[in-house]
């Protein structure tokens, strides 16, 4: 993989391109994807935003989303817009299999891949150009350096700021991760000079709950929460019956787990979710319980030191139980964390 400088002379060249994402894409990955969208739209590029899956209606307000196609509901043209691509660029992942049955796609198209992300472990052969930084925030703070390294510094205009602050503040818990360094907020205040009103993306993206999110979450805070003080371990599983019962979209379990890891001394936070084809994981951690390698080692996932994701095809009791007996074998690290 070539590093990311090196494309940018290409940028002066016209060519065709399609943006994705990781399946579900969140904050930070639709937002990214449509800072760059309208960047590249801006020096005269072919572009497309293809989502490998739908996404959270919270998200609907950003600028340009109502131009980013949905791979699973249109599978035939978003096709034949990656085969004739020339390039591919690939965001807040950094190995195929997260496009789920955009995957093969991806894979056989002519188009070199891009990859920009801040995820562990890169699948880096996959791609002709790159950069993958652990240390970053967010993609949206990588896609801010990509448009200023490369030159173009001037094309920030409110769309595109709009996009980027909305993966800053989702990605970094609203500033109060570890993660957010001063340049994080050196990238804010570029953007609030530019004239970014912040507090309408807060509204959109934190102020949309249903009437049937908030009755799940307080089920799933009465009925579905186990807590485990000895092991300072939170963990909650939701069955699809709940996912039925309150008529949950896409997003509405999104920041659940990091509720868990609001409880006074717990240090390890997890939620299993009944999905149709699997069962989706999320863990948080406090400290240096590393869930990146918890997740890779377990659970078919990875992520963050102290963010991660991953899944199981059990069921949701046998999942919740594998997890219940994994984390006593962690009992005198988790016991030590303060």
């Amino acid at each position: 993989m070539q590093s990311i400088e090196q494309f940018y002379p290409i940028l002066n060249q016209p060519f065709k391109a399609v943006i994705t994402a990781h399946q579900k894409p969140d904050g930070d990955a639709m937002g990214s994807s449509l800072a760059l969208f309208h960047f590249l739209k801006s020096l005269g590029h072919d572009v497309t935003v293809i989502s490998p899956t739908n996404w959270a209606a919270f998200l609907d307000w950003m600028p340009g989303t109502n131009e980013v196609i949905d791979f699973e509901a249109n599978k035939e043209a978003a096709t034949k817009i990656i085969q004739e691509a020339d390039y591919v660029f690939c965001l807040d992942f950094n190995i195929l299999h997260r496009t789920k049955h955009l995957e093969p796609i991806i894979k056989e198209a002519k188009a070199i891949k891009i990859l920009i992300d801040h995820h562990q472990q890169p699948d880096t052969p996959s791609f002709g150009y790159g950069i993958s930084d652990v240390k970053m925030s967010s993609t949206c703070e990588m896609i801010y350096d990509f448009i200023v390294q490369s030159g173009h510094s001037n094309l920030i205009n409110l769309d595109i700021a709009a996009c980027l602050y909305t993966g800053l503040m989702t990605d970094t818990g609203s500033f109060r991760f570890p993660s957010t360094t001063a340049s994080v907020h050196k990238i804010v205040a570029h953007l609030k000079e530019l004239g970014l009103q912040h507090s309408t993306i807060h509204e959109h993206i934190y102020d949309n709950s249903t009437e049937g999110r908030l009755k799940f979450m307080g089920n799933a805070f009465l009925n579905r929460m186990q807590v485990f003080p000895a092991l300072k371990t939170a963990v909650m599983a939701i069955p699809k019956t709940d996912i039925y019962k309150f008529e949950l979209k896409t997003g509405d379990t999104e920041g659940l787990v990091n509720y868990l890891l609001s409880i006074e001394g717990i240090k390890l936070a997890a939620i299993v979710i009944d999905r149709e084809e699997e069962r989706k994981w999320s863990f948080r951690s406090k400290g240096n319980f590393d869930v990146n390698i918890f997740a890779r080692t377990y659970f078919d996932g990875g992520g963050h030191a102290n963010a991660a994701g991953g899944n199981s095809k059990k069921s949701l009791e046998e999942t919740l139980n594998d997890f219940k007996t994994i984390i006593e074998n962690y009992k005198s690290q988790l016991t030590q964390l303060k």
